[in-house]
């Protein structure tokens, strides 16, 4: 398991129950950032990230053109002035198994069960690192209106 998952607050783990639209970033193969928003699910037991797609996306694309075990990428999502960066080696999965697993993840996330797709593939990303705020310790500061 990831260390660095395990070590988080309970206001971390919460965080990323709630339903938030995410950023997923990856590296093209001239090394510039791919980023798209996605639906992420987080297993911390295991430490691993999920990211549902079709295996013809631009993001599983730049994960197989990866040196094995160096497909780099992080997910993000942020609500007002809390968020959360989670990091790691990712890798495209097509056992039916664990396409199951994730898309029930996603379910019980989002609320709603994807359309089956027989071009379904996960993104699973072994966390390494993380970082965020997910509580604030003052209130947001309010925007008033000129009068």
């Amino acid at each position: 398991m990831a260390t660095e998952i395990a070590e988080q607050d309970a206001q971390y783990l919460e965080f990323w129950q709630e339903r938030h639209l995410c950023t997923l970033t990856t590296l093209r193969r001239d090394g510039r950032p791919h980023m798209v928003p996605v639906g992420v699910t987080l297993d911390a037991e295991r430490g691993i990230a999920r990211v549902i797609t079709r295996k013809s996306s631009q993001k599983v694309r730049n994960i197989l053109a990866a040196t094995p075990g160096q497909a780099h990428a992080a997910i993000s999502q942020f609500d007002g002035g809390r968020w959360a960066t989670l990091e790691g080696f990712a890798e495209v999965r097509t056992d039916p198994d664990v396409v199951r697993e994730a898309v029930e993840r996603y379910a019980d996330r989002y609320g709603r069960t994807p359309a089956p797709d027989p071009e379904r593939v996960v993104i699973e990303i072994t966390i390494d690192r993380t970082m965020g705020q997910a509580t604030l310790t003052t209130p947001p500061a309010t925007i008033r209106s000129a009068a």
